[in-house]
């Protein structure tokens, strides 16, 4: 079970924690509003009110105790900054931080944030995926050329099995799962008959997957 810090519950902040709860880590939230504090403690398993840009705060919640640290602050960077830096400083093992801007990213990753995650950047490079191509369900990028994609199945490929289609061979294309009905099969077998009515996750670099599904 894994020990979250967890510091800022604006909108992004308690997304994060109730889906930390679905998951059954241990959650500390500190966010220095009271209401957002009380709101938060039905999905959290503690809460503080508190600066975090105090060092003399930070230093009562044991720190080094948590196996993560998340600075979700959305609408002060100055405060952001300065809280991964803080929690770096005494002895954080992994500070992750939001940003909101590309220079936002650089300056986190240079002053104590182990990882950054940028939502809005995210967001609009999956909505453009997304609105690439109609057979797009879903899409994940892994690095900057590789990703998993849920898309239809195409329409020539109906009645014909995943050997007879070979698109591993052929692109160098995994197929991870095979979704329908609601319902994701990840147990794909060769023989396996794809319809119009199933969807299919891949995994392959993204030129291969534009050029076989012609994206």
């Amino acid at each position: 079970m894994k020990s979250v810090l967890l510091i800022g519950l604006g909108r992004f902040g308690r997304h994060i924690a109730m889906k930390l709860n679905d998951f059954n880590c241990q959650v500390m939230a500190v966010d220095n509003d009271e209401e957002r504090v009380n709101t938060s403690l039905s999905f959290v398993t503690n809460a503080q009110i508190g600066d975090s840009t105090s060092e003399e705060f930070l230093s009562t919640l044991g720190v080094r105790d948590y196996d993560v640290c998340i600075v979700t602050i959305g609408d002060d960077f100055q405060s952001s900054l300065e809280t991964a830096s803080l929690l770096k400083e005494l002895g954080a093992k992994k500070v992750i931080a939001r940003a909101s801007k590309g220079a936002q990213e650089k300056f986190l990753l240079r002053n104590g944030a182990d990882e950054v995650v940028y939502p809005e950047k995210q967001l609009a490079a999956w909505t453009a995926i997304r609105c690439t191509s109609d057979h797009i369900l879903d899409y994940i990028q892994l690095d900057g050329e590789s990703s998993i994609y849920e898309l239809t199945i195409p329409d020539d490929w109906h009645g014909r099995t995943i050997v007879q289609l070979d698109i591993r061979k052929k692109f160098g294309i995994n197929i991870l799962g095979i979704r329908e009905k609601g319902r994701l099969n990840m147990d794909v077998a060769p023989d396996t008959m794809l319809s119009r009515e199933k969807s299919i996750l891949v995994l392959g670099r993204q030129k291969a997957i534009q050029k076989c599904f012609h994206i």
